[in-house]
């Protein structure tokens, strides 16, 4: 017979895994099958492979041009015991990025987009395009339209660097698919670094996490990475030196609002 947990009401509040009974001094069955769900739910997150061609055929339909690129790690077995080589472009994808950067159309963007899969390409196919259908009125505002968008396989975050780097743009902004959690195997991550080349710490990052439909809304991403980078143009940094003060109400939360312009 199992036990139940007088806390068990509190779980329609929450998905983490709280007031899970006990049928003696075990788990009980049903929740020991939900766990192994999850956790099988998780590791096919991160083995799932990036469909770059399917999502940049939706991305085209929507009106965002797309690069398909790759990194130095040839495979995802690679990818997950070298996360240095997923750090890195390719060779290829470097010489192509390279030739892109000289492309009249390119001239130095505002904003470099890198799409990777990461540790989820369950995160990117699902959430990756609607955040950039909020983003994109709220960057053409700015002045900042997101193009080219990148599609990299088998990308780690610090690869926008080196590709914001090539393309002489002055931020970048990375969406990523998260390590996935018990609960969230579908968790698309953002990461926007100013003045992008190699060698950039994570302390010089911001990041906008836990996107996803049951964490925080594309909408509401869409509104913080906006204001994060309006912020980071007027400061002329991001990481440890700008603080996400977009909730705050009056002068505090327009983008840069009492920092002085510095260069990058």
């Amino acid at each position: 017979m199992t036990a139940p947990d007088p806390w068990a009401p509190l779980r329609r509040h929450t998905a983490a895994r709280i007031a899970l009974g006990r049928a003696g001094v075990s788990l009980p069955t049903t929740e020991w099958q939900r766990f192994a769900l999850a956790h099988a739910l998780a590791r096919d997150a991160v083995h799932e492979p990036f469909d770059s061609a399917r999502l940049a055929a939706e991305m085209q339909r929507d009106g965002f041009d797309s690069v398909t690129l790759a990194s130095a790690a040839a495979d995802r077995a690679t990818y997950l015991r070298r996360p240095d080589l997923g750090r890195r472009l390719s060779a290829r994808s470097a010489a192509l990025l390279a030739a892109l950067a000289t492309a009249p159309q390119i001239d130095g963007p505002a904003l470099a987009v890198v799409v990777g899969d990461g540790l989820s390409a369950r995160a990117v196919h699902g959430h990756a395009l609607p955040l950039l259908r909020e983003l994109r009125p709220l960057l053409e505002a700015q002045g900042q339209p997101p193009h080219p968008v990148l599609l990299v396989h088998q990308c780690r975050v610090a690869l926008g660097d080196e590709a914001g780097g090539l393309l002489r743009a002055a931020a970048v902004l990375v969406l990523i698919g998260e390590r996935p959690g018990l609960s969230s195997p579908d968790s698309l991550g953002a990461y926007l670094s100013w003045a992008p080349r190699p060698g950039l710490a994570d302390a010089q990052r911001n990041c906008v996490s836990n996107i996803r439909p049951a964490g925080l809304p594309c909408a509401e991403a869409a509104r913080k990475i906006a204001w994060l980078l309006g912020a980071a143009r007027r400061l002329g940094a991001t990481g440890v030196a700008l603080k996400d003060e977009s909730d705050k109400d009056g002068e505090a939360a327009l983008p840069g609002a009492g920092l002085s312009p510095q260069l990058p």
